[in-house]
């Protein structure tokens, strides 16, 4: 069972930048594909950005193409999101989640494990 737990979301202006952490624990991070998903109020949970174990490829969404940067780092257990150029669309609650894959999906029901989301507000 693969625990996730998500942290550095909080309240910026906007143009600004956050990076926010995902802690995984009990289970090999290293196998699994991570992404990150967000959710804003009255909207479903949608795709920003996923990350493969096998060879690191990375995906992301058209919204946040060129200002996102998922990252992960094997020996911390740990995954990131860098997010600059920040504008109040990007505010919502984010996700992360894993899934024992060598495809980092983009699909949220394809995701096995998440984590409890971080809050992220963007103000203008």
């Amino acid at each position: 069972q693969v625990q996730l737990v998500e942290s550095g979301g909080g309240l910026v202006q906007a143009g600004g930048s956050l990076r926010l952490s995902c802690a995984a624990s009990g289970g090999t991070f290293s196998s699994y594909a991570m992404g990150w998903f967000r959710q804003a109020p009255g909207k479903e949970r949608e795709f920003v950005a996923a990350i493969s174990w096998i060879n690191g490829r990375t995906y992301y969404a058209d919204s946040v193409k060129g200002r996102f940067t998922i990252s992960r780092d094997n020996a911390k257990n740990t995954l990131y999101l860098q997010m600059n150029s920040l504008n109040p669309e990007d505010t919502a609650v984010y996700y992360c989640a894993a899934v024992r894959s060598i495809v980092a999906p983009i699909i949220t029901s394809e995701y096995d494990y998440w984590g409890q989301g971080t809050q992220v507000v963007v103000s203008s």
